[in-house]
């Protein structure tokens, strides 16, 4: 088999074991790795019913062929379960160099069930695994965890995949952290990691996969550093970061403020721009990668001399969506959640919230333990403190807003979410694809399946048809969705950053010389279709109906001020050309069984329809 070990490792925390799980070269082709793969290993290990915190509840890290090969921009890993946030199948990728290091250590991904009697954590090493007490770390925050393993294990150059506090307390949204404060943030992986009481994943080692055509390979390689260099974007992301689009997404509508009520704000204070005339900021990559959009500041306090981030989407949840534009309070609470391991998402858009809810006096002064006001910097930290904790208020806003909502007898549509998951700093209005791409998407809110917004802008995919349309319309949007949904699906079966500018043809000629397959567009193309229908399959499993496919009223009220301004969403409109294109039935929102046996997933056609 070329590229790829062809195992996987299984671990039983409750036994105590591991062992190695064999598979086919079929299977791979098949789901071709990531978050793809991780589903089709998940589907087999789950029932109805089943919570996501039990012990049976299998979580899974991936990595993908393109993984620890000379393309640029493969640095991601996957790991996915049950969310423990939603309740549905849960997904999350992260950068650095963990993913590189899995597959020096010998594996493909791991399979982790069972929950141990104490904490623990593991290490990997060319084709061994061993499991080890971790008693001493519990309690330590991400970095410390890291800082520890490597020491204890006499490896500087393994990667260490961890939990924080938040993780351990079993915070719904809480992160799995790598390479210091990269995370793996959304849908509580690092819940379902520690209710394992699994502290963390040491890998490296010297296994190396050889790939089918190896010259080839390098000249494709070549090619995509060139497209990399040559993007107008790969310029952006490299001198300021995401947070480059702050402004510009403001102009367009589509940078939510004043928890999704307005998208006008002091744009300027919250640039990629503002950020380096405060602070020292330099730039990092990940590991293989030519750009560079990370960023990291130095001599920000005595306290914490040196920064992660943040990135856009933890600017402006910190920032506008809680009306504060203040950078100190945005770098502090973003400094808690990657020490402590949590969704920065998830956590702004619940403060947003509870801001939003003080001010309608749904919470007080009294009911809440402090005032809530919008643009109250300190606020916001003192509110993530508690989150993290499991404090006062903290512990209702830990669960999300759609449990906040419930807990406080609101309307579902007032909460910020989409199967439970929270909304991101991209919104609907102004990109009418992306609103059905978040009303659909696999893990719910997204702006990663199916970011639409960079249709609209110009990033068009010539071999599926998907042009740039009238961005304010909803007329002709659902295919293209559901269509680009599925192509970037497959950058987390890969595994691929989301910013690398690739063709479904370029990938395709990489695919190939990775492995030796003969891979096309179009199957490509069915490939994430596939995937898009296995993770929708484990979520009807768990409750999921086309019922669910929606909006909230917050997210979809007509705007009276910005460039969105008595824009209206036809998401009926949408829905109906979206649930067409995947054959999924309008009424139950499952995917038939005829399309099921059409991309060769008879197994789940049988389960679905018994």
């Amino acid at each position: 088999m070329k590229g790829n070990h062809g195992q996987i490792l299984e671990v039983d925390l409750s036994k105590g074991t591991t062992g190695i799980l064999n598979l086919p070269e079929a299977f791979y082709k098949k789901f071709i790795g990531g978050t793809t793969l991780a589903a089709a290993l998940v589907y087999d290990r789950i029932e109805p019913g089943m919570e996501p915190l039990s012990p049976e509840s299998p979580l899974v890290f991936a990595i993908g062929p393109f993984t620890n090969t000379a393309i640029p921009m493969v640095s991601r890993y996957a790991v996915c379960g049950i969310s423990p946030h939603t309740g549905y199948w849960g997904e999350s990728t992260s950068g650095g160099v963990w993913g590189y290091k899995l597959r020096d250590a010998g594996f493909d991904g791991i399979i982790i069930t069972g929950r141990s009697d104490k904490p623990v954590y593991l290490v990997l090493k060319d084709g061994a695994a061993e499991i080890k007490d971790a008693s001493h770390l519990w309690g330590k925050d991400a970095y410390e965890t890291q800082d520890v393993i490597k020491e204890e294990i006499g490896e500087k150059n393994f990667s260490v995949a961890c939990i924080g506090e938040a993780g351990e307390r079993l915070v719904s949204y809480a992160a799995v952290m790598n390479d210091e404060g990269r995370a793996a943030g959304r849908t509580g992986m690092g819940a379902l990691m520690g209710s394992k009481n699994l502290k963390a994943i040491a890998a490296g080692g010297g296994q190396k996969v050889e790939p089918a055509d190896k010259d080839k390979l390098r000249e494709l390689s070549q090619t995509g550093q060139t497209e990399i260099k040559n993007g107008f974007t790969s310029h952006a992301f490299r001198e300021y970061g995401t947070l480059f689009y702050s402004d510009m997404g403001m102009t367009l509508g589509d940078t939510p403020a004043k928890y999704f009520t307005e998208n006008v704000f002091e744009a300027a204070k919250v640039t990629g721009e503002a950020l380096r005339q405060s602070y020292p900021v330099e730039s990092y990559a990940c590991r293989g990668c030519p750009v560079g959009c990370g960023r990291e500041i130095n001599g920000f306090s005595k306290e914490t001399p040196r920064v992660d981030g943040p990135e856009y989407e933890t600017a402006i949840g910190f920032g506008p969506l809680c009306m504060n534009h203040d950078w100190d309070p945005i770098l502090r609470a973003n400094i808690l959640c990657n020490t402590h391991g949590i969704d920065t998402i998830s956590a702004s858009v619940s403060i947003a919230y509870a801001m939003y809810l003080y001010e309608k006096g749904v919470l007080t002064k009294e009911n809440a333990g402090m005032e809530i006001k919008w643009g109250d910097g300190e606020t916001i930290v003192k509110l993530v403190e508690m989150i993290i904790s499991q404090e006062g208020i903290g512990r209702m806003l830990s669960g999300g807003t759609l449990r906040m909502a419930r807990e406080l007898g609101r309307d579902d549509n007032e909460a910020a979410q989409v199967k439970g998951l929270e909304m991101p700093m991209h919104d609907g209005r102004a990109f009418h694809g992306l609103a059905v791409s978040y009303a659909t998407g696999p893990r719910g809110a997204c702006h990663l399946k199916g970011e639409y917004y960079n249709v609209e802008l110009g990033s068009f995919v010539m071999e599926y048809e998907i042009l740039p349309g009238d961005r304010l319309s909803s007329e002709n949007k659902g295919v293209y969705a559901a269509k680009y949904q599925s192509f970037k699906d497959l950058f987390d079966s890969l595994t691929l950053c989301k910013f690398a500018p690739f063709s479904p043809t370029l990938i395709c000629e990489m695919l190939n010389a990775v492995t030796g397959w003969n891979y096309d567009p179009a199957m490509l193309l069915q490939a994430g279709d596939r995937s898009m229908s296995l993770k929708r399959a484990i979520s009807n499993k768990f409750g999921v109906t086309q019922a669910h496919d929606r909006l909230p009223d917050v997210c979809m009220a007509v705007m009276t001020d910005g460039a969105t301004a008595g824009v209206k969403i036809d998401m009926d409109l949408m829905l109906k050309e979206y649930y067409g294109y995947r054959g999924w039935s309008p009424e139950t929102g499952r995917p038939t069984r005829e399309k099921l046996v059409e991309l060769d997933l008879e197994n789940v056609a049988a389960d679905l329809y018994p």
